[in-house]
């Protein structure tokens, strides 16, 4: 397939392009050419709050380039894929995973329980806030729109006392010295999927598919994700609050004393009321590799029977 050029689509933002390139050169490695193809989408071009216009601002119209094959791929960050299939394409593969945790920039080198309180915390994730609300630091949590930049310039103009973002986007596009905290996954538990890509093809592309599936996909990685999208897939049905899940594949040991490889998955459904009050839920599950989509689910449930389904926006 060296004698074909590889199209890849991706969203024009830096980080994007920034991603999409890590899968551009295990491609280019291998021996494979490759063009990468910036997509406009509707969430590059509204200033909304995400909440507002939906789930797949941002997937859309790669999605829509996929299946007219005006490109060959699709790179995806894995959080921002609606959990439902698209008909005509297919998840080809799921790279190597970054640091899945969220991370503080704030003024004075600060850490998050170094922040006086009243100080102004700004992110863009109802997650986020209603975690950060939770913790009980009284600090003032604002959302905030806008890329990696301009989130990082309001810490450094004074107009924020700190930010908190994705860790995996900050290493991607160089930026991780500027971080004073890398949060600690018990206290603020990651979205799904977060700090993980998805590499789509058409399901009628099957070369590309296997290509992909060869170079650049990571099982543990997928399986991981797996566990973490079924926790949402099953709560989007019952329950509107921010979800955060983050699995791990970990070594266990069996009946027999050999070392087998298990799946450890934690979730929480949050509230995010613009008042004091704030309920974070939580619960915990491990279970087999091969089940990661059952052992989501089965997390959610109890999330559910927890009261996540009387959770609201």
């Amino acid at each position: 397939m060296a004698d074909r050029t590889i199209r890849i689509g991706t969203r024009g933002s830096k980080l994007a392009m920034a991603q999409t390139g890590t899968v551009a050169q295990r491609l280019t490695d291998a021996g494979q050419h490759v063009e990468i193809v910036p997509v406009s989408t509707p969430g590059d071009r509204s200033s909304a709050p995400i909440a507002e216009i939906g789930v797949g601002v941002f997937t859309s119209a790669l999605r829509d380039a996929l299946l007219q094959g005006d490109v060959d791929v699709a790179v995806h960050s894995y959080k921002d894929l609606p959990t439902a299939a698209e008909e005509g394409l297919t998840l080809a593969a799921v790279p190597p995973r970054e640091d899945p945790r969220d991370a503080l920039i704030a003024r004075d080198g600060h850490t998050l329980g170094e922040l006086p309180p009243g100080a102004t915390v700004g992110t863009g994730s109802p997650r986020r806030m209603a975690q950060l609300r939770a913790l009980g630091l009284g600090l003032n949590v604002v959302p905030i729109r806008g890329n990696i930049d301009t989130r990082i310039g309001k810490v450094t103009s004074g107009e924020l006392d700190a930010i908190v973002l994705a860790r995996a986007g900050l290493a991607r596009v160089g930026r991780t010295d500027e971080i004073t905290e890398t949060l600690d996954p018990r206290q603020m538990v990651p979205a799904p999927a977060q700090g993980a890509l998805a590499i789509e093809t058409r399901v009628d592309d099957v070369d590309t598919e296997h290509l992909l599936r060869s170079i650049v996909h990571d099982e543990r990685t997928r399986v991981a994700v797996t566990a973490e999208r079924a926790v949402l897939a099953a709560l989007e049905a019952g329950c509107s609050a921010p979800v955060g899940a983050l699995a791990d594949v970990v070594e266990d040991l069996d009946e027999a004393g050999a070392i087998v490889e298990r799946l450890s998955l934690r979730g929480i459904a949050a509230t995010e009321s613009e008042g004091d009050s704030v309920e974070v839920l939580s619960a915990s599950a491990v279970g087999e590799t091969a089940d990661a989509d059952a052992l989501g689910r089965s997390l959610a449930a109890e999330l559910l029977d927890l009261g996540a389904g009387a959770l609201s926006h």
